[in-house]
Formats: C-alpha cells, structure tokens, sequence
C-alpha cells in the first residue's frame, strides 16, 4: 500500500524511511551512476529532503520500502529551478498549483512487482493533485523512464531536453486529474477505490488547506 508521510514525520517508520534511503543509493549511485552523496549509514539524501518534502512511499508486506517519490511545491526551492533552469528555457516555474516531482525510485526487492509499484506511486501523486486541486507536477526525467510514462498511459508535456540517446534528460510536466488517474489506473488494474483509500488512510478527517501547508 502507499503511505503519504512528510519528512518531519519519517521519524514515525523507522523501517520504511530507512529503507527507501538505502534504496535510493542502490538505484542512483550504485546502479545509474549519479553524482549524488551517500552517508557512511548508506543513505541517499540531499538539500530537498531538508525541507519537509512530502514522500509517496509504497510499502511491502515487511514493512520496507518498495518504491516512492519526493514532492515540492514551486512555489519554494526546487531542483527543477535551482539545477535545470536551462531546461526550461531560464525562467523559474513557480506556481501554488504545480508541485515539484523527484527521486522517483523502485526497491531492488520488488522483482515481478515493479509495474504494479511503480504505477501505485504515481497514482498516489496524481490522487493527491486531485484532492488538492493542483493542476500540474513538474520534474526532470532520463531516457530510461520514457518507456515507462508510455507504459503507464501518463506521458509529460516535454518542457525541454538536453543530450541524445541514454543520456537524454528532460523537463516535463504531468496533469494532475481525473483523466490521468483513470489511464494509469485502466493500464495497471489498480482500481480507483484502492488509490482513494491510500490517500484517505494517510489524511483521515483533515482539510485539505492544512495538508498541503504542513
């Protein structure tokens, strides 16, 4: 299932925050060869994990971490503004109602899962836009994920590229609606009334003007 918890509240699952971290170094340092800083514990953070992002992490049966997702809104730092201003053409994307997507990472342990994991956690992202009534979300992605956006019947507006081939990157940007959340659940099988649940599970009895604050 997917857990929506805000950095300040990691603390909470110790097992699933630790394993997402050790995850993300697999994938991104260890696997993608990414310049990105490792703790002697084995961890992946940066800068914006400092700023009480908000995690969309799926859960395994044994409590670990089996893939998740990093969200900002614009309207404060954001790696998209502060790194890859040239994919955009220079001019910053700040807005209340487009949030910042990064970090997308999958468990190493989810094997046959992956599809399945991987579509939960976007939909967890298009399910909280909806509540919210944002409207977008903005992130910089590789060549490897493209087949994955197309597989998942959720396929950015491309903002901007640099480079060819596999060391392509790009800037897109992804509606965040019912028609969206209705693609990716159809090409998944992850029905609508389970995606609902995730997100009700994580904010029971709140409005949505203090979630999206907190």
């Amino acid at each position: 299932m997917i857990k929506y918890i805000y950095a300040d509240a990691l603390d909470a699952f110790p097992k699933l925050r630790d394993s997402m971290f050790r995850d993300r170094a697999f994938q991104f340092k260890e696997r993608l060869g990414w310049d990105v800083t490792v703790s002697e514990e084995g961890f992946e953070t940066d800068e914006y994990d400092r700023v009480n992002p908000l995690y969309m992490i799926y859960e395994l049966p044994d409590g670990t971490h089996g893939g998740s997702m990093r969200n900002l809104p614009t309207t404060g730092n954001t790696m998209i503004n502060d790194h890859f201003s040239s994919l955009i053409g220079g001019a910053p994307i700040i807005s209340p109602l487009i949030w910042e997507t990064t970090r997308f990472c999958l468990s190493p342990n989810v094997g046959k899962l992956a599809g399945r994991v991987g579509a939960a956690v976007c939909l967890a992202g298009c399910e909280a836009g909806i509540r919210w009534a944002l409207d977008s979300s903005v992130g910089v992605f590789d060549a490897r994920m493209v087949h994955i956006y197309k597989r998942l019947g959720w396929e950015p507006e491309i903002l901007g590229s640099s480079g060819t081939g596999k060391s392509a990157i790009s800037a897109g940007l992804w509606a965040l609606d019912e028609a969206s959340k209705a693609s990716i659940c159809a090409k998944s099988g992850i029905a609508p009334q389970e995606v609902e649940a995730w997100f009700d599970a994580s904010f029971p009895m709140m409005e949505s003007s203090q979630i999206l604050v907190a």
